[in-house]
């Protein structure tokens, strides 16, 4: 059997982990053949192909980003579609895809696969956003260098006496924010989730600002305080047409600052946090993660991903994960806020 691999959407730590893990078990154990797409969808409309063995694939679990790059190509764009998706698989002699991204990549591999391409799914998303697995590779990696940033921040803070401002991903959800926050001692961690009025954001500062703290306040970039409509935008559309959101952190420091009178400093941390190498626990879950791929193909199960679920890896259809945002629970930020102030 020959299978193409792609990498679609947003870079995430333990990309390639996945890949290695599909393609050594299926080489090593099955005589599977595989190629990579290029750049996501764009290299499958295009037919943009590399060879994908083991020279390939050796040592590159402990890398960050994606050796076959990616995009944010819509297959269904320009000279694309169902036939031209076939005819390229025919030509290659490609038997079936799996097809590693998040919630726009599995609803155009859904897609396909209703129209006949045999296509398995793997999630991924650094938000950890995504109904129907417990856990997506590149989160655990995100929080770890978030965590880290934080607490850089706080002895920066503490020499100044200053207020700290964090600014993270997290465009929906507060995953991310909620447990880098937890694990760096935040004062305040604001969430998409759970709309803030500036009052309590002061009450919680000035707290711990008059127990001797220097205050940490982590806010996810989708955050809204509870005056506002939408969450900030000053950066245009996206591919999408979805706003760019960011400077959240930026719009909430000076007010801080004026409604306390402790300086306050704002730090988004942005794309660092999809970067460098993924943690050994993104390592293993994506490297688990493509060897279960490897044995949806094998097995025929079309139109299906691959998730974790407690600690084993499950197999569930792509509607299940597509429609419907994994968001913070309400009893998990109470949880949180206990420690605020």
């Amino acid at each position: 059997m020959r299978i193409g691999i792609l990498t679609s959407g947003g870079d995430a730590p333990g990309l390639n982990a996945v890949i290695r893990g599909a393609v050594f078990t299926g080489i090593q154990v099955h005589n599977c053949e595989f190629v990579g797409f290029r750049n996501g969808w764009r290299g499958v409309v295009e037919g943009d192909i590399v060879p994908l063995g083991m020279p390939e694939v050796k040592g590159i679990s402990k890398q960050g980003g994606t050796i076959l790059g990616t995009s944010r190509t819509n297959p269904f764009e320009g000279i694309g579609g169902v036939d031209r998706v076939n005819q390229v698989m025919q030509e290659n002699g490609i038997d079936a895809m799996i097809a590693i991204g998040g919630e726009g990549t599995l609803a155009a591999a859904k897609r396909l696969t209703d129209a006949g391409i045999r296509i398995v799914g793997v999630p991924k998303t650094v938000d950890n956003d995504l109904s129907a697995t417990d856990y997506s590779f590149g989160f655990d990696t995100a929080v770890g260098i978030a965590t880290d940033a934080m607490d850089r921040l706080r002895t920066t803070g503490d020499a100044h006496d200053r207020c700290m401002v964090a600014e993270v991903m997290g465009r929906h959800v507060g995953w991310i924010a909620l447990h880098s926050g937890m694990a760096a001692g935040a004062h305040a961690i604001l969430i998409p989730e759970q709309k803030t009025s500036v009052d309590q954001i002061v009450e919680w500062v000035t707290h711990a600002h008059d127990r001797g703290r220097a205050p940490l306040v982590v806010v996810a970039e989708g955050f809204s305080l509870d005056t506002m409509d939408d969450a900030h935008s000053e950066r245009g559309l996206d591919a999408f047409g979805r706003p760019r959101l960011g400077g959240i952190g930026e719009l909430l420091a000076p007010i801080i600052e004026e409604r306390t009178g402790i300086e306050t400093r704002a730090t988004t941390l942005g794309h660092i946090q999809r970067g460098g190498t993924p943690s050994a626990f993104d390592r293993v879950l994506a490297t688990r993660l493509g060897m279960a791929a490897l044995r949806s193909v094998l097995d025929g199960h079309w139109g299906r991903m691959v998730a974790l679920q407690g600690t084993e890896i499950v197999h569930v259809p792509f509607e299940d994960a597509l429609g419907r945002l994994k968001t913070v629970p309400e009893d998990r930020y109470l949880e949180a806020k206990v420690l605020f102030g």
